[in-house]
């Protein structure tokens, strides 16, 4: 068990020490949990009176912070909680599930796929012809990845993953269990002879660097050239994005959030969990959208819209506090 004392902590986080603790931490964990041998964060003003009931030797704390430590315990102030817990959460993370072997025997390879240097393929997977696997990405097992394929330099891949042929992904990717990357898009147009008639989806997915798709998600393959994730987005559990839908660089999706066919977000837009997004829309760069809101409309870079259907969010409040006024 991996364990550190305040100095060795700090030494990582370079932050200053308020207080004194003769523990030696054992993990993290958050306040009201923690034992007597674990250092925990105090990352937002309205945690501060937590700290008088908990066990925690240790904390993380913002330098504005307006409580002190007490006895036998201590503080690590930093300009930001959040991200100083990051490095402590990896310096205190268990190693990656064990590859016995680079490559499985029961793996698949078709012998036309070119497989980097360092690159490791669990068992039961499926890497079809022509895939190109960058140097040191880890292929868990029982992922397919179909045929002509690109996968870029450090990403993972883990269990249960699909990607569908001619898919390109970046470097230093991480792709979550079930995901599935290149599924056709949804694309149907009704006929008196035939019902619904199947519209063929012949595009692909282009995945930038340094993106994480989250599991169960999916980015469906567009109907003429490419769906697009840029750089450095990161996609939750459960999320769905349509075919044809360019995604700028450092956009988030939270869970069970969705855009339809050929939306547009430009860079460091924000989605909320459950919210929907109507197709052909553009939301602007830095856009904010609510939880649960729907968005029916263009929304201009920089706005924040809340509700269904979403609106300005100033405007939602109005008129949440009017209908408030009314039931009463």
């Amino acid at each position: 068990m991996k364990s550190f004392s305040l100095l060795e902590i700090n030494e990582v986080l370079k932050g200053v020490i308020s207080g004194s603790t003769s523990k030696i931490i054992t993990a993290p964990e958050q306040l009201s949990m923690a034992t007597d041998s674990e250092i925990s964060i105090i990352g937002n003003k309205k945690y501060e009176k937590q700290w008088a009931t908990s066990k925690a030797c240790a904390a993380i704390v913002n330098e504005n912070i307006s409580i002190e430590p007490g006895e036998n315990r201590a503080f690590i102030k930093v300009k930001d909680a959040d991200l100083a817990m990051s490095l402590i959460l990896e310096m205190f993370a268990p190693a990656p599930p064990i590859f016995q072997v680079d490559i499985h025997p029961t793996a698949v390879i078709d012998a036309s796929a070119i497989i980097g240097q360092g690159a490791k393929i669990g068992a039961g997977c499926y890497i079809g012809p022509k895939v190109t696997l960058g140097e040191n990405t880890i292929i868990y097992p029982n992922v397919t990845i179909l045929d002509e394929t690109t996968i870029g330099k450090n990403t993972v891949i883990w269990s249960g993953a699909v990607v569908r042929e001619r898919c390109h992904i970046g470097n230093d990717c991480i792709i979550h269990p079930n995901a599935t990357i290149g599924a056709d898009g949804f694309g149907f147009r009704p006929c008196a002879q035939r019902g619904l008639v199947k519209i063929p989806q012949i595009g692909n997915v282009v995945i930038g660097n340094n993106v994480e798709i989250g599991a169960n998600s999916n980015v469906d393959r567009g109907k003429f050239s490419s769906t697009v994730v840029g750089d450095g987005c990161k996609i939750d559990n459960l999320v769905q994005i349509g075919h044809n839908s360019q995604l700028g660089k450092f956009c988030i999706m939270a869970g069970h959030s969705g855009l339809a066919g050929s939306v547009t977000l430009g860079n460091g837009v924000i989605i909320g969990g459950s919210a929907s997004i109507k197709d052909h829309l553009t939301l602007g760069d830095g856009v904010m959208v609510g939880a649960g809101s729907g968005v029916a409309a263009d929304v201009e870079a920089g706005k924040t819209v809340l509700g269904y259907p979403a609106v300005d969010a100033r405007d939602a409040l109005k008129q949440w506090a009017a209908i408030k006024r009314l039931i009463k």
